[in-house]
């Protein structure tokens, strides 16, 4: 016989205001309104999944109608009135819960209003609790306001909704609106470690932590983890951290700290070694990208960071771990693993074997240090590869201490410019240092800039040049060029990287109020318009109508001159 069939997040659901955990403040202040009936025509209750929105919607509708208690529901000491109990079970006749996901339209509103005109059966309120409101139709939110600002005093709305944002103003403000945070680690770290004793389960402190830092604050989350965690063990036994982190499919940040030690020594065997191991336990490349960034932060913030301020994400051991490896490596090398690994998050979808993709990430993140004493110009990953193309890089990797001493020396230099790390340097600066084995093109005339384009395969820029281009004029590494509505957003920037890219100078760019030359495309429609007409004057053509009398020219095939 099965004793108990609920799920946790359903058993353990708060009843009264005392059961809530992480929202004292608001319990608090909803309690005293109803204490001293202050009661606002609207709730509105917004937060993360999970924080117990439509709970605390519940407790107010049986703290306004319980029969035995004037400001708070029926607290389970003693048995429940006919109303709390029947608002418990979802089936009160005067408290209608409502699913703005599934009844989106302004009908459903309507139908909702014209109930709203009859007063309560049995209850004192009539009460609405509308979920996910922001699901409703932007006509559905007008039926809705008129009878949200003025309704009867037995009317009451309760709206619960994850997106904010969503809602129109003019409904937030005819409500009295409370943002439920996310519940704090500790606090949810106790209460699921109290409903395991309860469950007769056992599980490690280190196992329940893992479980709060999966759930991010959310109370639904915990429980339901736990759930599946509990009923995963065989009984009897101890859930531990290891056993948790095959189920939900984590690993071992401290397997995840030793490979960082790799990747900084250049150790690329023992790098791919660590990552294949942690890919044999089941972890998704997107869980260990998401992981390894977040123990990026940790490497760069952990002189700021206390142990007991992670979030249950590391132990004192991995905490001093961190700290005695981050001492060696500078914040600019720590700063562009980081736009590399947000990079790559991103491309991964694109690779149909997500695991390669990885481990090629992994290598490069051990060449990509060797960049770090160059001051050349890094804008987006493909640049970056790129430069560790033309840099010339020893066949055998340099020695752990050699490593070691780059990345000591990055501390005092700059890796040039990346992309949302630093602002774009100002012309004033220095030039930056010219690479080895570059070759420096000379471009002289606007004609050559499209050339150059041209052999460069920048397919975008030429267009942009021949096309969207009025040059006003083109002197010694300054362009200057016609304001144009249909120009690339991105195009003074694109060319100014490109310019520099090739002739190893800076390039100034400028807009002007001045109307420029004609674009070259408008030069070539205008030629070969003159050349149409001037061909049909002409005695051949006239020869061909006296021969062929509907014969009409209508475009005329000529190899321009490449200047």
């Amino acid at each position: 016989m099965i004793k108990n069939s609920k799920v946790l997040a359903l058993k353990y659901r708060p009843q009264i205001f005392e059961d809530l955990i992480g929202q004292d403040v608001i319990a608090e202040t909803i309690s005293n309104s109803i204490k001293i009936n202050k009661v606002p025509n609207a709730y509105l209750f917004t937060g993360i999944r999970g924080v117990g929105k439509t709970t605390i919607a519940r407790i107010v509708a049986k703290s306004l109608n319980c029969l035995k208690e004037i400001d708070k529901p029926c607290n389970g000491k003693v048995e429940a009135c006919e109303n709390c109990k029947a608002i418990s079970n979802s089936n009160h006749i005067d408290v209608l819960e409502m699913d703005a996901a599934s009844k989106t339209g302004v009908d459903d509103v309507r139908d909702l209003i014209e109930f709203s005109r009859y007063g309560p059966t049995s209850a004192k309120y009539k009460i609405f609790i509308i979920d996910e409101v922001h699901m409703l139709s932007k006509q559905a939110f007008n039926a809705l306001l008129k009878t949200l600002e003025e309704p009867p005093e037995y009317l009451k709305f309760i709206f619960a909704t994850t997106e904010i944002k969503k809602i129109p103003i003019t409904v937030i403000s005819r409500c009295q609106r409370f943002d439920l945070p996310r519940v704090k680690s500790l606090e949810l770290f106790n209460f699921i470690k109290k409903i395991t004793g309860k469950e007769k389960g056992k599980a490690s402190d280190d196992a329940l932590k893992l479980i709060v830092k999966i759930s991010e604050g959310s109370v639904r989350d915990a429980l339901s983890l736990l759930d599946r965690a509990l009923v995963s063990q065989e009984q009897g036994l101890e859930l531990d951290l290891k056993t948790t982190q095959k189920i939900f499919g984590y690993f071992d940040k401290s397997n995840l700290i030793e490979l960082f030690r790799y990747i900084f020594e250049g150790n690329e065997k023992q790098t791919l070694k660590i990552y294949r191991s942690i890919y044999d336990q089941g972890v998704s490349p997107k869980i260990f990208l998401n992981d390894f960034l977040e123990l990026l932060y940790y490497f760069k913030n952990i002189l700021f960071l206390k142990v007991d301020g992670t979030n249950f994400s590391l132990n004192d051991e991995e905490f001093n771990n961190i700290k005695k490896i981050s001492k060696d490596i500078s914040n600019e090398t720590l700063l562009l693993f980081w736009q590399f690994t947000i990079k790559t998050l991103e491309e991964i979808d694109i690779v149909s074997n997500q695991n390669l993709s990885i481990e090629m990430f992994l290598i490069r993140l051990i060449y990509l240090k060797e960049i770090s004493n160059r001051t050349d110009l890094i804008s987006e990953s493909e640049n970056i590869t790129e430069v560790i193309k033309n840099q010339t890089i020893e066949k055998n990797l340099p020695n752990n201490q050699n490593l070691k001493n780059d990345l000591l020396n990055v501390k005092n230099k700059t890796i040039g410019q990346i992309k949302n790390v630093e602002q774009e340097k100002k012309q004033t600066e220095q030039p930056i240092l010219k690479t080895q084995h570059k070759t420096i093109l000379q471009i002289k005339t606007f004609n050559d800039l499209i050339e150059i384009c041209n052999i460069k395969k920048e397919i975008k820029l030429k267009y942009e040049l021949e096309t969207n281009v009025n040059l006003v004029s083109f002197e010694n590494k300054r362009i200057e060029i016609s304001f144009n509505n249909y120009l690339d957003k991105e195009f003074i920037k694109n060319l100014s990287s490109k310019l520099y890219e090739w002739t190893n100078d800076r390039w100034i760019i400028s807009l002007s109020k001045k109307i420029g030359e004609l674009s070259k495309k408008e030069k070539n429609i205008i030629s070969k318009k003159k050349l149409l007409e001037n061909t049909k004057r002409g005695e051949v053509y006239k020869k061909v109508l006296e021969i062929f009398p509907d014969a009409e020219l209508i475009d005329i095939d000529v190899k321009q001159d490449e200047n």
